[in-house]
Order: C-alpha cells, then sequence, then structure tokens
C-alpha cells in the first residue's frame, strides 16, 4: 500500500502540473482526494493490515493529502494571478483622460424659498419656531377662536384622522403652542414654516398638500402700524425694492381686525394686466391683530399684551417670483423643472 499510495501522489502532482485551468485543479481534487478517490479506498483497505503497517500506511496517506493540497493550493494561485495579469492588460486604464464630473444635486425651489424668508425675517429679530404636523383639534381650530361648528371651519377641509387628530391645516398651531410654553409671559417673535393638509382638488393653484409660512409678534402696545411696516420690508426685501404693498380689510377667525395683503404687479408696475386682472395688485398673504380670545387661550392678558399675526404660502411666494404657472411642478420631481433652480 505504500508503494501504491506514492503512485497516486505521483499522479496528482503530474496532473497538477499540466493543469491550465482552475476547473482543472477542481477536477484533480475531485478525482483523486475526494469520497470516491484511490487515497479513500487505500484507507478504506487499512482494516486488512496488520496493526504494525497500519500506522505507517496511515501516516503516508496523510503525508500524500497534505502534499496534494498544497500543490493544488499553489497551482490555484498562480492560475489566478495569470489570470488577472491577462484581464489587466486587456482591460489598461489610461490614467491620463480626465474623470467624469460626478453631477451634483441643489435644493428644492420651495426649500430655497423658505431659506430666504428666514432670513428676511431672521434679520428683523425673528426666530424659526416649528411643530407637529399631526395636530389636536383644539390646537388646529379651538386654540385659534374656532370652536367646533364654527362656519369658518369649512373655509379649511380638513383630514382626520379620530375626531381630535387631524393633519394640521396651518401651522398657526405652532404660534399658540409657543405662547403657552412660554411660562415667562416675554415677548415672541416667531416665523413658523411646514408642511399642511387641506382637502382642496389639484389643480394649477391649488394642492393637498402646500407649504407655508406663518409669523407671530406678541408685546405691549403692537399696532397695525407695526404690522405693515414688518410687511413692507419683506416684501421689498424679497421681491424687490420698487414692489409695493397694500392692505384690504378681510376676515379672520384669530386676528381682529384682518387684511388681505397685496402687493404690486411686477409685470405692469401696478398699471394694470392680465397677470394681476387689470388691478395692478396681486394677493400674497393675510394677516391682523391678534384675536384676544387668542392671546388668553396662549396665557397672555389681552389687557397688558397684544401683537399680530401673518401667513402665507410658500408655493405662492415662489410661483410669484419665479413666474411658476403650475403649483404641481414642485411635486412632480421632473428634473427638467428642477435644475432650473440651481444656484451654481
Amino acid at each position: 500500500m505504500l508503494d501504491r499510495l506514492g503512485e497516486l501522489k505521483n499522479e496528482a502532482l503530474a496532473k497538477v502540473n499540466d493543469a491550465s485551468t482552475v476547473k482543472d485543479l477542481k477536477d484533480v481534487r475531485v478525482s483523486y482526494l475526494g469520497k470516491k478517490g484511490p487515497i479513500t479506498e487505500v484507507l478504506r483497505g487499512m482494516g486488512q493490515l496488520s496493526e504494525e503497517e497500519r500506522p505507517k500506511v496511515g501516516q503516508k496517506a496523510n503525508e500524500v493529502r497534505e502534499e496534494i493540497t498544497t500543490k493544488l493550493e499553489e497551482k490555484e494561485q498562480h492560475l489566478e494571478a495569470v489570470a488577472l495579469e491577462e484581464k489587466l492588460q486587456a482591460e489598461s486604464i489610461d490614467v491620463t483622460l480626465p474623470g467624469r464630473p460626478v453631477p451634483r444635486g441643489n435644493r428644492h425651489p420651495l426649500s430655497s424659498v423658505i431659506e430666504t424668508v428666514e432670513d428676511v425675517f431672521s434679520g428683523m429679530g425673528f426666530s424659526v419656531a416649528e411643530g407637529p404636523e399631526v395636530e389636536t383639534d383644539y390646537y388646529n381650530f379651538e386654540a385659534l377662536n374656532l370652536p367646533k361648528e364654527h362656519p369658518a371651519r369649512d373655509m379649511q377641509d380638513t383630514f382626520f384622522l379620530t375626531k381630535e387628530l387631524l393633519l394640521r391645516t396651518q401651522t398657526s398651531p405652532v404660534q399658540v403652542r409657543t405662547m403657552q410654553n412660554n411660562e415667562a409671559k416675554e415677548p415672541i417673535k416667531i416665523v413658523c414654516p411646514g408642511k399642511v393638509y387641506r382637502r382642496d382638488e389639484d389643480d394649477a393653484t391649488h394642492s393637498h398638500q402646500f407649504m407655508q409660512i406663518e409669523g407671530l409678534v406678541v408685546d405691549r402696545n403692537i399696532r397695525m402700524s407695526d404690522l405693515k411696516g414688518v410687511l413692507e420690508t419683506f416684501v421689498k426685501s424679497y421681491f424687490g425694492p420698487d414692489r409695493n404693498i397694500r392692505l384690504r380689510p378681510s376676515f379672520f377667525p384669530f386676528t381682529e381686525p384682518s387684511a388681505e395683503v397685496d402687493i404690486s404687479c411686477a409685470m405692469c408696475g401696478g398699471d394694470g394686466c392680465r397677470t394681476c386682472k387689470h388691478t395692478g395688485w396681486i394677493e400674497v398673504l393675510g394677516a391682523g391683530i391678534v384675536h384676544p380670545n387668542v392671546l388668553e387661550m396662549g396665557g397672555y392678558d389681552p389687557n397688558e399684551f397684544s401683537g399680530f399675526a401673518f401667513g402665507m404660502g410658500v408655493e405662492r411666494l415662489a410661483m410669484l417670483k419665479y413666474g411658476i404657472d403650475d403649483i404641481r411642478h414642485f411635486y412632480t420631481n421632473d428634473v427638467r423643472f428642477l435644475n432650473q433652480f440651481d444656484r451654481a
């Protein structure tokens, strides 16, 4: 059996040397070291040997196995190195070629508008406040002087999750939460950007989801003239120094008095055209003096404090500034549209 093991070793090593592919090596491994290979058959016949011969044959068989396995591994590493070298030669890279530029993204136009608006109001001493998009009926309506069954609720078709939970229809709840959380009842000056939801039909000027920025100032001796001054500063900073504003009487349950705020039309300079429906003005936002009931529910004494609030749609600001004619463009993820707003 010792002679037979020597013969098998020589045969296997010769085939290893002749192998030209990794597949050939696998075939050699299976043929000689597999369960049905000749070396295994020799080991199975050891039962017929004497007690003196068995250790010698077992040791020889292990040495043969180990030597064949070592040669197989060495040859496999050699073949893989050769194959890699051939592949590198066939697929050589010209390192002198210029690299391919990686396209960089840019901010969504709505995000850019929000940042711009925040910067303008930050320059006037406002801070940014945020709140949850899933709100309670109390904060979204009742604390804003809109009790249950109030007819003004019909103006804000609402997505209710339960009888008391809903997707907020405005960012005004952030104002109430800020007033209530201000335990020292110090003056407040905030803007509240965020996403809001209303059951509107999706068309060129409406969406069931849109972005809104509201502002709130609470202090002593706040007047309507303060509101007008802040809004005029914002409009001239955002739309340009040649734009003017006007306030028209309106109604909002949470402000009294209330006003719609218009800006002079950029297309005609206020002379009247199709864009402004020949009025010379374009409606931008709503505003007013905070209703005493809202101050009281926010924990402020309306006899000591007063304030003003305003709210504007981010999409409307973007549409007016960039001449966009359809609100749905902001949400269709059309790269051709979004690339127009690359700040670079």
